[in-house]
């Protein structure tokens, strides 16, 4: 019996230690076009449009550089950015950039944005 308490004390002791370890996790965060303006646009940041060629060639944020996040070369080329640094992601309306922040997530990417109104938002006149 008092092994079993022992052993049992020991248990609760290593998980009380390791959760209380800070855990790291990976920062998304959901932006407006406001956000985008003050805090991308011109900034020098990594920001990056995950539409096809096609739709980035009809039109773009900024000096966003095109990542398809449909193509079979996504992870490689995304791999390539600083995973340490922000970065800002958008497509057309919310739906690709929201999957492309899965992949960083899975990549290890710290602090991800995410531009939910994506480009069609962008264009959009107030």
């Amino acid at each position: 019996m008092k092994n079993s308490l022992r052993y049992l004390a020991s248990i609760v002791c290593c998980l009380l230690c390791f959760s209380c370890q800070p855990q790291k996790e990976n920062a998304i965060k959901k932006i407006d076009k406001a956000t985008m303006q003050a805090e991308a646009l011109g900034q020098g940041v990594q920001l990056v449009d995950v539409r096809t060629p096609e739709e980035y060639a009809k039109g773009h944020i900024g000096d966003a550089v095109n990542i398809n996040v449909n193509a079979s070369d996504f992870e490689e080329r995304i791999s390539q950015m600083d995973k340490e640094a922000p970065i800002y992601l958008y497509c057309k309306k919310g739906g690709r950039s929201n999957r492309a922040v899965g992949i960083l997530q899975d990549l290890g990417f710290e602090t991800i944005y995410d531009y939910s109104g994506g480009y069609d938002d962008w264009i959009k006149s107030e």
